[in-house]
């Protein structure tokens, strides 16, 4: 090992040569006991604070005054429905005994759009269920350059796309534009829908500001390739439902880097509920390569997430493992889904204690798994397999999910 000498003083030099010794000594020496490496340090919370993002209200109002809006209980009510397939659950490995949902044949076998984030109206309400009595369960996509959600109702066995946008103004319309970013994760709690954004933050939709474009006299849900307003109509690529992003969450000290470095603000990967603690809790965690520093999750009070000002962290640390794409915590058992690429991929679970991780159990599932949500009423944990032709939703039960 070369040292420069240039700007070292004698003392720098003498303790770069004693510890050179000592290493040496403690690789050679039989029977001499090694320090056990130190774990990493416990993030810094103060790297996870969040603020508002810009006012969308401006474009917002006017697109009000232009397009029809409606609710989720209408959005499921809605004529033109797919309808859920059957049959996906061997070819994407799910495990014996889990319930299972497919989508359609074309929305199993696309490469354009890949599902990623998981979570269900059991997030959003207290009594799981819609003021129409509806229990959707909610997913979301990306492609290059687009994001859309997916209102899934297993009681009827149909599904609902809802292309998710921008809402911005242009030489004085009010317009829209597509989201480019992985949307790994999302929650829904009360009014609100959370949508992991991996370098800005939460980006934050109002499920009760949904436009429908087919019965909008100034929508159309023609010409797939165009969005926003072009002349005097608007597109969503074909989608008669578009829903814009009404608000944000960005980190008050700056944006992460390209990879994980184990410090700064999030890499914002995927999201989850915890209903089951009093206060009501916001879990956001990072998928980071074994090369790479380990991962970190974050818990955030979900309720100040509803007010002004700064949203203070409440508790952080390492994850158990690499390449974690969901996690969530109920009743004080904690779930991981971590991938694998084209092999099946494995659910993590454990207890956390006081100070450090419990001991992790490790088992093989379907192939792909990504977010998770707890649906408490009926003991279920939903995750998604995200790979064409090896795609499903499917859960399992565990009654710490209560």
């Amino acid at each position: 090992m070369i040292i420069s000498q240039r700007t070292a003083t004698g003392a720098r030099r003498r303790d770069v040569a004693a510890l050179a010794v000592a290493v040496q000594l403690a690789v050679l020496t039989p029977g001499v006991a090694h320090a056990t490496p130190a774990p990493p340090p416990a993030p810094t919370l103060r790297h996870f604070d969040l603020h508002r993002g810009p006012d969308r209200s401006v474009p917002l109002r006017a697109l009000d005054g232009r397009l029809l809006r409606i609710g989720v209980d209408a959005l499921l009510g809605s004529s033109g429905q797919r309808r859920l397939g059957r049959g996906c659950g061997e070819a994407a490995a799910v495990p014996p005994g889990a319930r299972v949902l497919c989508f359609d044949k074309a929305d199993s076998e696309t490469r354009t759009w890949l599902p990623q984030g998981v979570t269900s109206v059991s997030d959003a309400t207290a009594g799981e269920r819609l003021t129409g009595g509806g229990r959707p369960l909610l997913v979301s996509w990306h492609d290059s350059g687009r994001i859309k959600v997916t209102f899934v109702d297993p009681d009827r066995g149909t599904y609902r796309h809802v292309l998710l946008v921008h809402p911005t103004m242009r030489r004085g319309r009010p317009t829209y534009s597509d989201i480019d970013i992985h949307a790994g994760g999302i929650a829904w709690y009360g009014d609100k829908l959370y949508v992991a954004d991996t370098h800005d933050g939460i980006r934050e939709f109002d499920m009760r500001q949904i436009y429908d474009l087919d019965r909008s006299k100034a929508g159309s849900t023609g010409h797939p390739d165009r969005v926003g307003l072009h002349g005097d109509k608007y597109y969503g690529h074909g989608h008669r439902f578009v829903m814009p992003q009404t608000g944000g969450w960005n980190f008050t000290r700056g944006w992460p880097g390209p990879r994980c470095e184990g410090s700064g603000p999030l890499r914002m990967s995927w999201l989850g509920v915890d209903r089951t603690v009093l206060r009501h809790t916001l879990i956001a965690g990072e998928w980071c390569l074994p090369k790479d520093a380990r991962g970190r999750v974050v818990t955030w009070p979900l309720g100040a997430l509803s007010g002004p000002g700064v949203v203070h962290a409440d508790w952080s640390d390492t994850l158990p493992g690499d390449r974690v794409q969901g996690g969530l915590r109920t009743r004080g058992h904690w779930w991981f889904t971590q991938g694998h690429g084209t092999k099946r991929g494995r659910l993590l679970s454990t207890i956390r204690d006081r100070r450090d991780w419990g001991r992790v159990t490790h088992r093989t599932i379907s192939h792909g798994p990504e977010d998770l949500s707890c649906q408490r009423g009926q003991h279920l944990i939903w995750t998604a397999a995200e790979y064409a032709r090896k795609r499903a939703i499917w859960s399992f039960h565990d009654d710490s999910c209560a």
